[in-house]
């Protein structure tokens, strides 16, 4: 077996991207502290094309060195946003229809495998601090708290973990119906 060159990749443009049917979910990133992860969300919501990224409180927003590092570019193809307050974004996005997840463990979490989507339905996904998570007051607002099973000691992932895992898992869903 032999490995594929990048000219045997199929990329898409930037333009090309831009005018893709997009996979009808927005990453909202609450109080991102890591610039690496930030990049690396950017890459994962181009590889699944993601709607738009909103990019809330102490999370940096491109264009930044750091961001463009693990970003490659994806910070040029999917569309993003920044907010101070990740309230008003959820409040927005509710009036907008789209369901909200908060990807955190609570006590009445969901695990990510047994999630049923909807067919035709927008969702917007939390992603929380890399040390306390989404903040309550947003998993209060949201309509569902997602978990990834774990069974190992430490019970976390990395932020940009979880988005692949989660986004994978939404992206195969969402492209069933």
């Amino acid at each position: 077996m032999r490995k594929l060159k990048n000219s045997e990749l199929n990329r898409i443009s930037i333009e090309e991207f831009k005018s893709s049917e997009k996979t009808p979910i927005v990453v909202i990133l609450d109080n991102i502290r890591s610039l690496n992860n930030i990049g690396s969300v950017f890459r994962t919501s181009d590889a699944f094309l993601i709607e738009k990224i909103y990019l809330c409180g102490i999370t940096a927003k491109p264009p930044h060195k750091d961001i463009h590092k693990t970003a490659l570019g994806a910070t040029d193809s999917v569309d993003w946003e920044y907010s101070k307050n990740t309230i008003n974004i959820i409040r927005k996005l509710k009036d907008d229809g789209y369901i909200i997840l908060s990807i955190e463990q609570t006590e009445k979490a969901i695990m990510l495998q047994e999630f049923i989507l909807e067919s035709n339905q927008k969702y917007a996904v939390v992603f929380g601090n890399e040390v306390k998570g989404v903040q309550q007051e947003v998993v209060d607002e949201s309509n569902y708290a997602i978990e990834i099973p774990q069974y190992g000691t430490k019970h976390s992932f990395n932020i940009s973990v979880s988005a692949g895992i989660v986004l994978w898992e939404l992206f195969k869903k969402v492209k069933s119906f």
